[in-house]
């Protein structure tokens, strides 16, 4: 999350060369860090082992989307995961282009938008003691819409919309972990593992999709929808999160 600012910051103060020199430094000591880590992991998986009692079944596509609340919440996950992913892809522009932010700014906060959701999910996973995944999950979006207002915001300070790409960060952080964690509770422990593979792929889809529907629309309209876009797919993901709550609920 910290890559696109570490890049901006040595493009404007030195040369990309450092940029990837760093980030290449970062990854090797978190691959040392997970390497070391190895055994403790093995020792996690031997305790867990004699605890799954249940056998998880196999499921393809059709089937799993015959189980009550799963097309819903794919569909959420694909409108979320769109909105994620066009943030990150067109921010930048969008700030440039319409708020007349300076590239460096603009490289600068897109990165703190990243930054925004890490330590969101950092805070999430401790609220998570008191807070149920579905309120995560409202609590996020709720978040998600402040942040998409004040980038909209019409002022003439940029401030705002600044602030507004960290915001939506931190209303993004708590919806994907939360989404997959209440997989078991929503349609069962035994087929949990073959719908969270189908999610993966409706993540994926929604990631590499949209933010490419969004390039060519922006050449008709404009960047200016920017904002527009994220709330439309907001209230998509709202929709169909609320109609799995509805769906699956005891």
């Amino acid at each position: 999350c910290i890559s696109p600012y570490i890049m901006s910051y040595c493009i404007t103060h030195d040369s990309w060369r450092w940029g990837y020199g760093n980030v290449s430094v970062i990854q090797i000591v978190i691959a040392v860090l997970l390497f070391a880590s190895l055994p403790i992991w093995k020792t996690k998986i031997s305790l867990n082992e004699d605890s799954q009692s249940v056998e998880p079944v196999e499921l393809n596509v059709f089937q799993a989307l015959k189980i009550r609340g799963v097309s819903s919440m794919l569909l959420a996950f694909f409108f979320y995961c769109s909105i994620e992913m066009t943030t990150m892809l067109w921010s930048t522009t969008y700030l440039v282009s319409v708020r007349s932010v300076s590239p460096e700014i603009a490289a600068g906060f897109a990165s703190l938008f990243y930054i925004g959701m890490t330590f969101g999910r950092f805070v999430s996973g401790l609220l998570t003691v008191k807070f149920s995944d579905k309120n995560l999950i409202r609590g996020g979006f709720a978040l998600l819409f402040v942040g998409v207002l004040m980038v909209a915001l019409p002022v003439e300070t940029n401030a705002v919309a600044l602030a507004g790409l960290v915001v939506i960060g931190l209303g993004c952080a708590p919806v994907y972990p939360s989404i997959i964690h209440s997989t078991p509770e929503n349609f069962g422990r035994v087929n949990s593992q073959a719908i969270v593979g189908i999610q993966m792929a409706s993540a994926y889809t929604g990631s590499a999709l949209t933010p490419l529907v969004f390039g060519f629309l922006s050449k008709i309209f404009g960047i200016k929808i920017f904002p527009a876009a994220l709330f439309v797919l907001a209230i998509a993901a709202v929709f169909m999160s609320e109609r799995l709550n509805k769906l699956v609920k005891k």
